[in-house]
């Protein structure tokens, strides 16, 4: 019953993120570059015969495919990506799989080289919306429409719509996360309190009364701007509401807003009221994380991919719960309005030698990577769970509560922009950690910037 119960809270919430995350995507995706994703492979093989070519190619003899990643060592879906290979390897012994994986930060680097090289692996991680959108535009990704046919009683039409582009699908979703508010317990109730606060005022008090504790409430990595985004964001959305700030990250409309540059305001208030470890402008998440687990800092902003490490540490999982950033202004905000939705996703390159064969891989790779990763608590499943799911530990289970009353989902800022503006946008968020700019020099700046 609790299976049937997450399916239907990911299924209601991927309906509103491929009606409104992605929406300037579609028509930024002309006819004429889906063309080569799709025709070109196509053109290879006899068209009255497409069900029968697979099994061809796997009797034929064994292919080699590359796949990049971000799951290194450190990272929360590392095991999954572990053990869903380890299964491929027994059920396709003709496919030999080389993999590598990259810091997060690099990674986005590396692979929009890659893109514009035309060296890109077979198989790719990549972010859905407008990173891997600017992908599809220039032609590089291959076409998944017909491999999908093989995957849609297990994979939800619904779930591909941040993935798809001038109505053909480029990407196989993972897991789904979204930001979560984490409070190490044990410190909060040093400060008084049982619960995490549910109001603004009762946060705010609960920090200052950290701060006479001589406990720091937050630690965000200055390292890796996506997670002073983490904040920033949350902030944004519970002053402004969801819409305001989704048509924001859409172009729909102008970063010039008033209200969000209060928001930033608040966030760089948080700031320098000395809510923030000042060493964190210069640590990387790892660092942020595990000083968190440590007992260094009250509350952690981070993704719900988090809750397989957490939950995975028998000192520290006891001490932790998550819940959601309050609401600072409920004349245009209010609780289930998060941030995140469907956003890891594989995608096969155009390029590939390949490709077709890579395709089908792919969507047996991403179901199992989502199995286990849901299994360890990496994040809610984009694919219909399997298998004995009884196990899924109390920190996921509780995501899928908060989940189960979204109102409306706002894909990360990073991952919603185009490659340009969101390096545009990063960088004003730099500047917003290190106070080097104030809202309203922020949303001016990006008004003027990002057109």
């Amino acid at each position: 019953m609790k299976m049937k119960r997450v399916v239907s809270i990911l299924l209601a919430g991927a309906m509103a993120l491929s009606l409104v995350a992605c929406g300037a995507a579609a028509p930024a995706a002309p006819a004429a570059p889906a063309e080569p994703a799709a025709e070109e492979p196509a053109a290879e093989e006899p068209a009255a015969e497409p069900a029968e070519e697979p099994a061809a190619e796997a009797s034929d003899g064994a292919i080699t495919l590359d796949m990049w990643c971000i799951a290194t060592e450190s990272d929360s879906n590392r095991h999954s990506y572990e053990e869903a290979i380890k299964e491929m390897q027994a059920e396709y012994p003709d496919v030999t799989l080389n993999w590598e994986a990259f810091e997060n930060q690099s990674y986005k680097t590396k692979i929009k080289a890659a893109v514009a090289a035309d060296e890109m692996p077979d198989i790719f991680f990549t972010w859905s919306c407008a990173f891997l959108g600017d992908f599809v535009n220039a032609g590089k990704v291959y076409c998944l429409d017909d491999a999908y046919q093989n995957y849609k009683d297990e994979l939800p039409e619904v779930m591909l719509g941040n993935t798809t582009y001038d109505g053909k699908h480029y990407g196989v979703p993972l897991t789904m996360n979204i930001v979560g508010l984490f409070a190490n317990m044990d410190l909060l109730k040093e400060a008084g309190y049982d619960e995490i606060p549910g109001s603004y005022e009762e946060f705010i008090a609960c920090c200052d009364a950290l701060k006479a504790k001589g406990i720091i409430p937050f630690g965000c990595a200055g390292k890796e701007t996506w997670c002073v985004t983490e904040y920033l964001e949350s902030v944004i959305e519970k002053s402004v509401g969801a819409d305001a700030l989704n048509d924001i990250f859409l172009g729909k409309a102008t970063w010039n807003n008033p209200d969000v540059g209060a928001a930033v305001d608040t966030f760089q208030g948080l700031v320098n009221n000395g809510y923030f470890d000042p060493s964190g402008i210069g640590l990387t998440n790892d660092e942020v994380k595990a000083n968190f687990m440590a007992g260094k800092y009250a509350f952690y902003m981070n993704g719900t991919w988090n809750c397989a490490d957490f939950a995975a540490n028998e000192e520290f999982f006891p001490k932790v719960k998550v819940g959601e950033f309050p609401v600072i202004n409920a004349d245009k905000a209010k609780l289930g309005q998060l941030i995140g939705g469907p956003s890891d996703t594989l995608a096969v390159a155009a390029s590939s030698e390949n490709a077709e064969k890579a395709a089908e891989y792919t969507f047996e790779l991403g179901k199992r990577i989502c199995h286990y990763g849901y299994l360890d608590g990496c994040g809610l499943p984009a694919w219909t769970p399997y298998g004995d799911t009884s196990g899924i530990n109390g920190l996921t289970q509780a995501v899928s509560d908060i989940c189960a009353n979204a109102d409306s989902y706002v894909l990360f800022g990073d991952t919603a922009m185009s490659a340009d503006d969101a390096n545009t946008y990063l960088s004003y968020v730099d500047q917003v950690y290190g106070c080097q700019v104030d809202g309203t020099a922020f949303i001016e700046g990006l008004a003027k910037d990002i057109r």
